[in-house]
């Protein structure tokens, strides 16, 4: 072969072009470095500067404390009280389910618990802790505090729970709070509420909700590369739920559910002069502290399965027919039209018949009562006097004069569930029943049966205008400062002078219904009635109603008001299957009066007693 010769000048010009790849590759690699830098420490500083302080400050949701209620006079009624909550942190405990099972020797854990736990470790991040179970008993955390050291990874943590002091007598008006559900939570501002907050379920505590729960702060916890606490501080303080001061007085709220005794229903008492409502009880009540951490299904179906229905809060969902407990306002209105006069009067022969109509509207009493006036239509309930003045009234001048009294519509009482009632009138019964309003009906109208409708607590927003002689008072429960408004049409003062003393005639009159409980301490006014449970046949009219099975006596309603001249208290009642107004209601009402009158004028029991 022949020899290679030497290529100098090639090999230095190769030389020289790789050594130029090779260059810009490196200054290429350097710019991309360069840029990648420029890129984590000036375009992205704040972001990685965040992600940093994470990784060293842990942020914590600070729970805010829910308000206090009080009654009237500073008598606490629902507060927080220190419970003590089992937890794990799964990534700390290595044999979390043996140990599950382990704790059952100290705590009692049901499989059901146990299942749902293991189940919620599925999907709960490891680094966060689950419950195991709250409201430890004090044997619970004593045997747990002796045995920590079995359960790594599991700790004790105290937290506010809420407490309800008075709970059956309170039940139906300040309702209670639970867990949140998961359809609650989606519909909550998600910046306040936390999955497992606990909020307001029923009455006050779902009304007034948002200003209860408070808003949430912020604990800042800063560690080192090992997890190891260095720091703690509150970035943002929790702004806690607002005090609710009540109008009711917890002495008579208590008298009214002890007045009583084996009946059932509800009973209203409100001062007319501002529309606080002193007290609302509905009977019967029940321990509205076994709901906060979860009811058992078998205390739940107890009180689901209950004849008296405790759940039920009558005074402001029951519906009832007024009965003649409507009487003073049809009076109203016939005076208001000038078709009645407080010297009209009638012979009641004991029935009523429409022009050329064969159907009898029969009074209470057989035989009838014979010639009456207006204060003894009132005082002796006398129906057919008030089948007459329906007739001439007409339906729709009746439903316009009650319509401002609040009968047919909500009162906007401050808490959760109010149920409206019905006012009929031909409107709503081409609405309701889409068919034409009959004349019968307006006879009955009269006398409140029929379509006619009322709540407990519509009631008493009609009472309070009736005893202030036309001031509108918006009842409440929480107190507040309230617009005293006027019934649209003018009655004079000779006019409620008439229906004041009709009512009056009830109880202080020798011929008054309800003339068995006039009291020698204080004059108070008020009207009984009956709410119809079924119809009766013509034969059946005089038939006693405390002779039938007690699930089918009519509803025994009484209205009051008290002292006469100037009311300071009016009061609605309404004994469930009572049969009898003056027999079951009125005597409540009268119990519930004088412990407000015990109360506020004690001169006038020192004075009669001596």
């Amino acid at each position: 072969m022949g020899k290679v010769l030497k290529q100098p000048i090639r090999e230095k010009r190769l030389f020289q072009e790789r050594a130029w790849v090779a260059m810009g590759i490196v200054i290429v690699v350097f710019l991309l470095l360069l840029s990648r830098y420029f890129y984590l420490q000036v375009i992205k500083h704040d972001h990685y500067l965040s992600e940093a302080d994470n990784n060293r400050i842990k942020s914590h949701r600070i729970t805010p404390t829910r308000g206090l209620i009080f009654d009237r006079n500073g008598t606490l009624l629902a507060e927080n009280k220190t419970a003590y909550r089992l937890q794990v942190i799964s990534e700390k405990a290595p044999d979390f389910v043996q140990q599950l099972d382990q704790l059952k020797q100290w705590i009692q854990l049901s499989e059901d618990n146990i299942n749902d736990i293991k189940a919620t470790a599925k999907y709960n991040p490891a680094f966060k802790p689950i419950t195991i179970k709250e409201h430890l008993n004090e044997d619970e955390v004593a045997a747990f505090a002796v045995n920590q050291h079995r359960f790594p990874g599991f700790h004790i943590a105290p937290y506010l729970v809420r407490q309800y002091n008075h709970a059956e007598v309170m039940s139906h008006v300040i309702g209670y709070v639970s867990k949140i559900n998961a359809e609650e939570y989606a519909q909550k501002d998600q910046s306040r509420y936390a999955a497992d907050d606990y909020v307001g379920k029923l009455g006050l505590e779902k009304y007034h909700e948002e200003d209860l729960h408070g808003t949430p702060g912020m604990l800042r916890t800063e560690t080192n590369a090992r997890g190891r606490q260095l720091n703690q501080e509150v970035a943002v303080a929790p702004s806690h739920g607002k005090t609710l001061h009540l109008t009711i007085d917890l002495r008579l709220q208590q008298a009214s559910y002890e007045a009583f005794g084996e009946e059932t229903g509800a009973a209203i008492a409100v001062n007319p002069n501002n529309g606080e409502i002193l007290a609302m009880v509905s009977k019967p009540g029940y321990d509205i502290n076994q709901f906060i951490a979860g009811i058992s299904h078998q205390n739940y179906q107890a009180l689901l399965q209950s004849p008296d229905k405790p759940l039920f809060n009558r005074s402001i969902k029951g519906g009832y027919e007024p009965g003649s407990t409507i009487k003073p306002y049809m009076a109203l209105a016939g005076l208001h039209h000038k078709l009645i006069t407080p010297e009209t009067t009638m012979f009641s022969t004991g029935s009523y018949q429409l022009p050329n109509q064969e159907r009898k509207y029969h009074d209470w009493k057989r035989g009838g009562h014979g010639k009456v006036d207006l204060t003894d239509s009132l005082a002796e309930s006398v129906n057919v006097f008030f089948y007459d003045l329906a007739v001439k009234l007409g339906i729709d001048r009746i439903e316009s004069f009650l319509k401002p009294f609040q009968f047919g519509q909500l009162t906007g009482l401050d808490i959760a569930g109010e149920k409206r009632g019905i006012l009929p009138s031909r409107q709503w019964k081409k609405a309701n029943r889409d068919m034409i309003w009959f004349p019968g009906e307006t006879v009955i109208t009269g006398i409140g049966q029929g379509y006619f409708v009322i709540t407990p607590v519509q009631m008493a927003q009609a009472l309070t205008i009736l005893a202030s002689k036309g001031k509108i008072n918006p009842i409440h429960l929480v107190k507040r400062d309230i617009n005293t408004a006027y019934l649209p049409m003018q009655l004079s003062e000779a006019h409620w002078q008439a229906v004041h003393e009709g009512m009056s005639a009830v109880i202080n009159a020798p011929n008054g219904t309800a003339r068995a409980l006039a009291s020698d301490k204080y004059l108070f006014a008020g009207k009984s009635g009956t709410s119809q449970v079924f119809g009766k046949s013509e034969e059946d009219i005089y038939k006693k109603n405390e002779e039938l099975p007690k699930h089918l006596r009519n509803h025994a309603l009484f209205i009051a008001f008290a002292p006469v001249e100037q009311p300071e208290i009016a009061v609605v009642v309404v004994a469930e299957h009572g049969a009898s107004g003056t027999k079951a209601a009125a005597p409540i009402a009268k119990k519930i009066m004088d412990a407000y009158m015990r109360i506020h004028h004690p001169e006038w029991w020192e004075a009669t007693d001596a």
